[in-house]
């Protein structure tokens, strides 16, 4: 399936909805939460090993976007999306089955291992297009369409409780839910594939004028003529590299560990006070996190383009820290301070992602920025296990020693604080890419791009 390019006249804003309908769908994945309580009381499943299809999935987002990173930039965003469709699509379908025959291993194949795919495919599937039609504005486009990721959970959430009280929370009911999100998935996607467009050359016209002419027909600044171009081959021989993989890693781990538990954590968390919170109330929780995810997608990476990459994260991890400190002191003791916190940690979890493409962007140009972003979400696949495993796995032991309430989390939101101190100063070491690492002449491109092709 080659590129669809877009003929003159194309407006770039066009393609923002298609990410955004892409993007929208996938996000299903942070509603995750609402299916742990009845999928443990329906098959017999502990916290631990409810949380497998979501861990799963997260791991496979990361390795296929870093796997099919290069493939994405060959084949264009409509195949990337296709494929995203498909994928994602039928591993709802997997689970529906795996539900409706009490096959535990069936859900943890379909949403983990073959939607997982889909998620990666398909979350990366626009970033450098994006980057491509907005180059004067890198934070604000990703920023709009990565928004779609950390807000699909607020519109699945509430959609997923109703179903399941309407279908019932038992093993059947969990199925039928399964299947209509998988049929309605696949034609929300498929108005993303039909939407999205390539820009002619490297960037629009109107970018193209304002790097000639700043006054030229639009506000945007000029794209700097020495920006640096870097293949993802070279990209990950540097020590910047690895430094955001961290970063990236750390920022993710401490919002996926809250994400991933939720609903069950918010219940834990005031089960002993005069007003316990109730399942409706939990599952509203998680549509507010989602809020926050999506808002801190577009909020903090818009200002990220007004104060820079390396001073959002310093806001990200170190108010991070500051939060998971408050939630651990003070959590239990207030609903609105525990809510709060956690609003604020998940727009740092979501702004992470929406800027980071901005960030390798300003350190290896845009010339391989989506494979490139690929391998980067790695950090992704190792946070997506790591978050969820510490909080899990401690709370069920802290369960077994006969504690109850905030005393099951409190050791790991320590360990979280712990993570995002690692990742500020990681942070801090970031300097620019050295000369010798970028792309010199078209010869040397030509060859680079040569090696990134998978062998046939």
């Amino acid at each position: 399936m080659s590129p669809p390019v877009a003929p003159p006249g194309w407006s770039r804003w066009l393609v923002p909805p298609a990410a955004l309908a892409i993007h929208l769908s996938i996000g299903q994945a942070y509603a995750w939460s609402v299916f742990k309580p009845p999928l443990e009381a329906a098959l017999g499943l502990s916290g631990t090993q409810s949380a497998l299809p979501f861990q799963l999935g997260i791991v496979m987002l990361g390795l296929s976007a870093a796997f099919g990173g290069t493939l994405v930039e060959r084949n264009g965003p409509r195949w990337a999306m296709t494929v995203a469709l498909v994928c994602f699509s039928s591993g709802f379908l997997l689970s529906a089955l795996g539900a409706a025959t009490e096959q535990y291993w069936l859900i943890v194949f379909g949403y983990g291992f073959v939607g997982g795919i889909g998620l990666g495919i398909g979350y990366i599937s626009p970033v450098s297009t994006l980057i491509k039609w907005f180059p004067d504005r890198p934070g604000m486009a990703t920023g709009i369409a990565i928004m779609g990721f950390g807000g699909g959970a607020l519109i699945a959430s509430p959609w997923s409780a109703q179903m399941l009280d309407s279908f019932g929370s038992d093993s059947s009911g969990i199925a039928l839910a399964f299947l209509v999100h998988g049929l309605s998935y696949a034609v929300f996607m498929t108005l993303g594939v039909l939407l999205v467009r390539v820009p002619r050359g490297h960037a629009p016209a109107s970018a193209v004028a304002a790097a000639e002419d700043p006054g030229a027909g639009t506000d945007a600044p000029a794209v700097p003529e020495a920006a640096p171009r870097v293949s993802a081959r070279s990209a990950v021989r540097t020590p910047q590299f690895w430094l955001l993989w961290v970063v990236l890693c750390t920022n993710v781990t401490a919002g996926i560990g809250i994400l991933e538990k939720a609903a069950p954590m918010i219940t834990d968390f005031f089960a002993d006070s005069s007003t316990p919170v109730s399942v409706s109330a939990a599952a509203g929780f998680v549509a507010l996190l989602s809020a926050a995810n999506m808002a801190g997608r577009i909020g903090w990476s818009t200002t990220s383009d007004l104060i820079g990459r390396k001073n959002i994260y310093r806001v990200y991890l170190g108010v991070g820290a500051v939060m998971y400190a408050l939630i651990a002191s003070f959590g239990d003791d207030s609903k609105p301070l525990f809510v709060l916190c956690a609003l604020v940690v998940l727009s740092f979890y979501g702004g992470g992602f929406s800027t980071v493409p901005a960030y390798l962007k300003d350190l290896f140009g845009t010339y391989q920025v989506g494979a490139i972003h690929g391998r980067l979400l790695t950090a992704w696949s190792l946070a997506g296990v790591l978050g969820p495993l510490i909080v899990n796995w401690i709370a069920d032991h802290q369960e077994d020693a006969g504690k109850h309430g905030a005393e099951l989390y409190t050791l790991s939101f320590l360990i979280m604080i712990g993570l995002l101190v690692l990742g500020f100063v990681a942070n801090e070491l970031v300097r620019p890419v050295h000369p010798r690492h970028h792309v010199a002449a078209p010869g040397k491109e030509a060859a680079d791009d040569r090696r990134e092709q998978p062998a046939t």
